[in-house]
């Protein structure tokens, strides 16, 4: 391994929402939550100067980074020499086909500081590839780890709870402060795990059709659920599914939406 730090070298890019982690108890508390050596194909989103790469390459000895950035391969690539198999990847993560790096099903442990800017596409972007994916462990801003994460009732509980817990179960692990990075970050982050359901206890007959109506739903969050989606229900129907449909959107569970949806004929 190179003993230069590379982080001197390259400044971070606003448009590409780099903020670098340089914390090294943090980046072992990470390291450790994603348990490389266990790992099938281990895949990293955006590794910028290569803090976790490094760590993860020696343990797993093998390893998929995707980065956009092409001024920061060739620094990432010194840093992490002879430490075993990089395998770069100089693409866009939102237009990135995960599926191409699995060679058996469940097969990718998917990690990485993820770009604030991005963060909730990405999310949904590798959501719809969860069938190769075993596990997900990513860095994210802590209001979206607590969105990610919450349940019905919580102030966070949203579209983006319905949608990510329909498919994975969420975990939030740890916190991080803005001082773990170079520069600073003006929010604080999170760590969160996201482990694809096998099998799904909830399943929607039209996943495009539970997509539109939890997004109706929340889209008007302060009706009553029969305002809010009435263009999908009558208050009757819902009534008839044992739902309230007086009650908020944000006091439903999930299970509660994909019952909904399967009621649904049209939108």
């Amino acid at each position: 391994m190179n003993n230069d730090t590379p982080r001197d070298k390259h400044a971070p890019r606003k448009r590409f929402g780099q903020h670098f982690l340089h914390d090294p108890n943090i980046i072992d508390r990470i390291v450790r939550a994603i348990a490389p050596q266990s790992a099938p194909t281990l895949v990293e989103i955006g590794p910028g100067l290569g803090a976790i790469t490094a760590p993860l390459l020696q343990q797993a000895k093998r390893l998929h980074v995707v980065e956009l950035d092409r001024d920061v391969i060739p620094l990432l690539q010194d840093h992490c020499a002879g430490l075993g198999e990089l395998i770069v990847h100089q693409v866009d993560a939102l237009r990135f086909d995960f599926q191409t790096l699995a060679t058996a099903p469940q097969q990718l442990r998917v990690v990485g500081n993820l770009p604030y800017n991005i963060t909730t596409p990405l999310l949904f972007h590798l959501i719809d590839q969860h069938t190769v994916i075993e596990k997900m462990i990513f860095m994210v801003q802590k209001e979206v780890a607590d969105r990610i994460c919450a349940t019905a009732n919580d102030d966070d509980y949203g579209r983006l709870s319905v949608m990510v817990q329909y498919r994975c179960k969420t975990e939030k692990l740890f916190h991080v402060g803005p001082g773990a990075f170079r520069p600073p970050p003006k929010v604080d982050s999170a760590v969160i795990r996201l482990t694809p359901h096998r099998p799904r206890p909830y399943v929607a007959n039209d996943e495009i059709l539970f997509g539109k109506l939890v997004n109706q739903a929340f889209s008007q969050r302060r009706k009553t659920l029969r305002n809010a989606i009435k263009l999908f229900l009558t208050a009757d129907q819902i009534a008839n599914l044992d739902i309230d449909p007086t009650a908020r959107p944000e006091t439903l569970t999930v299970e509660q939406f994909v019952r909904l949806s399967n009621a649904t004929q049209h939108a």
